[in-house]
C-alpha cells in the first residue's frame, strides 16, 4: 500500500487494527437496506456499516443509492463487530469499519450477470463480459496461483540452475509436419509468416550457440478446433538443455514442480513412477493413463484359447490378435441397462469394436451369453483371473491388439464417469498421480495414407540408441527418445532427446518423413557446425494449472481466452478488415456467394 492513497486492502483489517482510521477502495459485493455494504478488493472482503446520524446523511445516502459493483473509496474507524455478530467464515469477520467519509469513484449500470460464483451463467455471456467474469473468486485464485507458480519456477530455473531466459520471435515461417499454423501476410507478394506452435527450432539453435541452458514462458499457436483442454493460443514452460539423458530432464522436472508445486494442494512425491508406451496401452489402453483408480485392461488370451468360442478363434488367428477384459466394480449396482448399451455403442462407432459384457450374480455364478461355451471350471477361473466379486460387470473384446485395447481403455474412463455421476468416487481431484511414459515409437503410420509414416512427437526426435541401426533398416520398428509427462489422466508435458547429427536429420526428413528438407535448411546447416548433444521438454502450462486447481477447462486459467470456436466474444475477434488495408499485403478476400450478399445487405 505504500504506493498508493488507500491505507489497508480489504481482506487485512483485523482486531489489532480496532481504533485505527483507515481508507479503503473496492467494488460494493452487497448492500442491505442502508445499513452496511460489504466491500470486496482483490485481497478480500470488508463490512462497511453506513452512518445514520444526521451528521453524515450525505454518507447514507451516497452509499446507499450507490449499485452493486459500484467503486468507492470509504475512510472510517475499524470497530471490533457486536458480540455474537462475528463471522467466522470471513477472515475479517471479528471487525467492521463505520464509515466517516465516502465517494463513489465510478458507477456500475445493469450487469448481465452476478458476479458470484454460485450464480450459473452461460460461458458465451461470460467470455463476452469477461472482465465482469475476472472479478469472481475462482478466477482471481486461478490467475494469481498461476502467477505464483511461475515466479516459483523462475527462481529454480535461473536462480537456482543457472538457465537463461530467452524470448524467441513469434513470426517465423513454416514448419512441416505437425500441427497447423496460422499464417500471417508480409508486404512481398505470396510470402507469409507462421506464427510458431512451439519455440523448438530457436531453443535447438540457442544450444548449439553454446547456451548450455534455455528457459521461456512461451507463447505458442496451433490453427485447430479447440477442446475442452485446447486453445490456438497457448502458453509452454519450454525447456532445452546440452549435454543431458533423459534421466536429467526428468530429475530436472521433477525438482520444478516440487519446488513450485501449491503449498495447499499438499507434498508431491519424486521420482515419479515410469511405464513404458506398450505398457500404458496394454493396461491403460491410452498413452495418458489415469493412474488414480484401477480397473486395469486383463489379457485373457491365453486362457480362452482353449475355448470354442468362434468369435475368439477368429480373433486370435491373426498376428496381432487379443482377447482382454475389465472389470467395472459394483457395476450391475450402478448402471442401468441402458448404460451399458450406451458404452458397447460407442466402443462400436469409435472403434469398429464389438464388446460383449459377462455380470457376476449374487450366487457368484456368471450370466453371459459367453458362459455356455464354457464349464463351470473354466468360470472359475474366469473369476480369478478377472478377480470378479457379485455385482461386477465385464466388458471383454477380441480383435486387433491395439484397437481392443484403445476401445477397452475409452470404455474404462466411460465407465468411471458413469460410476462417479451414480455417486461411486473413483478419482479424488486432490490426490495429484504424475507419470512418466516413455519408449515411444519414432514413427507412425498416418491416418489416411497408412503406407506413409509420420513422426509420433515431431521431426527431431532422436532415436533410441539400442534402436538407431533400424533407422535405416525399418524405422517402424524405432522406439525414440521421447517421454511425456502424465498428470490424473492428462498430458501435461512432452519432450524428447534431439538428433544433433545433420546427417540423421536430413534421413529422418527426406528419406523417412519425405518432406522438403529445404524448408529446414536454416536448422540442417547449424547441426553441422559443431551442434552438441541436447534435449529438453515443454511444460503445458494452462492444463497444468486447470488439473491443479480442478478447473473444468483450460479457459478458467487464462485471462482472455478464446472461445470453443476459437473466437474472441468480448473484442468479436476475428474481424473483417477492408480491401484498402488488405492491399498492401496483395491478398484480395474471395467470398462465398451467400457471404458476399449478406455482406452487401
Amino acid at each position: 500500500n505504500s504506493f498508493l492513497t488507500r491505507t489497508n486492502t480489504c481482506g487485512e483489517l483485523r482486531s489489532a487494527h480496532v481504533g485505527q482510521e483507515v481508507t479503503l477502495y473496492g467494488w460494493i459485493q452487497y448492500q442491505r437496506q442502508g445499513l452496511f455494504l460489504v466491500l470486496r478488493d482483490f485481497q478480500g472482503l470488508t463490512q462497511i456499516i453506513i452512518p445514520q446520524d444526521e451528521a453524515h446523511s450525505h454518507v447514507k445516502k451516497l452509499l446507499s443509492n450507490a449499485p452493486v459493483e459500484s467503486v468507492v473509496r470509504v475512510t472510517g474507524i475499524v470497530s471490533p463487530r457486536p458480540p455474537g455478530q462475528e463471522n467466522p467464515k470471513m477472515p475479517t469477520g471479528d471487525i467492521e469499519v463505520k464509515a466517516e467519509t465516502a465517494e463513489v469513484l465510478n458507477s456500475c449500470k445493469k450487469l448481465p450477470f452476478e458476479i458470484k460464483d454460485f450464480v450459473k451463467k452461460s460461458e458465451a455471456l461470460r467470455m463476452q463480459y469477461r472482465y465482469l467474469d475476472l472479478r469472481s473468486f475462482q478466477l482471481q485464485y486461478n490467475l494469481r496461483l498461476r502467477s505464483q507458480m511461475v515466479m516459483r519456477m523462475r527462481e529454480y530455473l535461473c536462480n537456482l540452475h543457472g538457465f537463461v531466459d530467452v524470448e524467441t520471435p513469434t513470426l517465423f515461417k513454416r514448419t512441416p509436419g505437425g500441427a497447423k499454423e496460422f499464417l500471417v501476410p508480409s508486404r512481398e507478394a505470396g510470402k507469409f509468416y507462421s506464427l510458431p506452435q512451439s519455440p523448438q527450432q530457436f531453443k535447438q539453435l540457442l544450444m548449439v550457440g553454446g547456451l548450455d541452458r534455455y528457459f521461456q514462458v512461451a507463447r505458442c499457436y496451433r490453427d485447430e478446433g479447440s477442446r475442452p483442454d485446447r486453445q490456438p493460443e497457448f502458453t509452454q514452460i519450454d525447456i532445452e538443455m546440452s549435454f543431458v539423458d533423459q534421466a536429467g530432464i526428468q530429475r530436472l522436472i521433477e525438482g520444478l514442480l516440487q519446488y513450485s508445486w501449491p503449498e495447499e494442494r499438499g507434498c508431491i512425491t519424486t521420482p515419479f513412477p515410469s511405464m513404458t508406451y506398450e505398457e500404458a496401452l496394454a493396461d491403460y489402453g491410452t498413452d495418458k493413463p489415469d493412474t488414480r483408480f484401477g480397473m486395469k485392461i486383463v489379457d485373457i488370451s491365453d486362457f480362452l484359447r482353449r475355448s470354442d468360442i468362434q468369435f475368439v478363434q477368429n480373433a486370435l488367428s491373426y498376428p496381432c490378435g487379443t482377447v482382454k477384459a475389465i472389470c467395472i466394480p459394483q457395476g450391475v449396482r450402478y448402471f442401468k441397462n441402458k448404460d451399458l448399451e450406451s458404452l458397447k455403442e460407442s466402443a462400436k462407432s469409435q472403434f469398429n469394436q464389438e464388446v460383449m459384457e459377462i455380470i457376476c450374480r449374487p450366487d457368484g455364478s456368471l450370466k453371459s451369453v459367453l458362459t455356455k461355451f464354457l464349464g463351470e471350471e473354466q468360470q472359475s477361473e474366469l473369476i480369478q483371473a478377472l478377480n470378479m466379486q457379485v455385482d461386477d460387470v465385464v466388458l471383454l473384446a477380441a480383435g486387433e491388439h491395439k484397437r481392443v485395447c484403445s476401445a477397452l481403455g475409452s470404455l474404462r474412463l466411460e465407465s468411471a464417469d458413469l460410476l462417479e455421476a451414480a455417486g461411486l468416487v473413483l478419482r479424488d481431484p486432490t490426490t495429484f498421480h504424475f507419470l512418466w511414459v516413455v519408449d515411444f515409437p519414432l514413427f507412425l503410420p498416418k491416418e489416411d495414407n497408412p503406407t506413409e509414416l509420420e513422426s509420433a512427437h515431431h521431426p527431431f526426435t532422436a532415436p533410441h540408441p539400442s534402436d538407431t541401426s533400424l533407422l535405416y533398416s525399418d524405422p517402424t520398428k524405432v522406439r525414440s527418445q521421447h517421454y511425456d509427462l502424465v498428470l490424473n489422466g492428462s498430458e501435461v508435458g512432452g519432450g524428447s532427446i534431439r538428433i544433433h547429427s545433420a546427417e540423421q536429420q536430413h534421413f529422418v526428413l527426406e528419406k523417412v518423413l519425405k518432406e522438403d528438407s529445404e524448408v529446414l535448411s536454416h536448422l540442417l546447416e547449424a547441426l553441422e557446425f559443431g551442434a552438441p548433444p541436447h534435449g529438453g521438454i515443454a511444460l503445458g502450462l494452462d492444463r497444468l494449472i486447470s488439473l491443479i486447481v480442478d478447473a473444468p477447462s483450460i479457459r478458467d486459467v487464462i485471462a482472455f481466452p478464446k472461445s470453443f470456436r476459437g473466437r474472441d466474444l468480448m473484442g468479436n475477434a476475428p474481424d473483417y478488415v477492408t480491401p484498402e488495408e488488405l492491399e498492401p499485403y496483395h491478398i484480395q478476400v474471395s467470398w462465398p456467394l451467400a457471404e458476399k450478399e449478406a455482406k452487401q445487405n
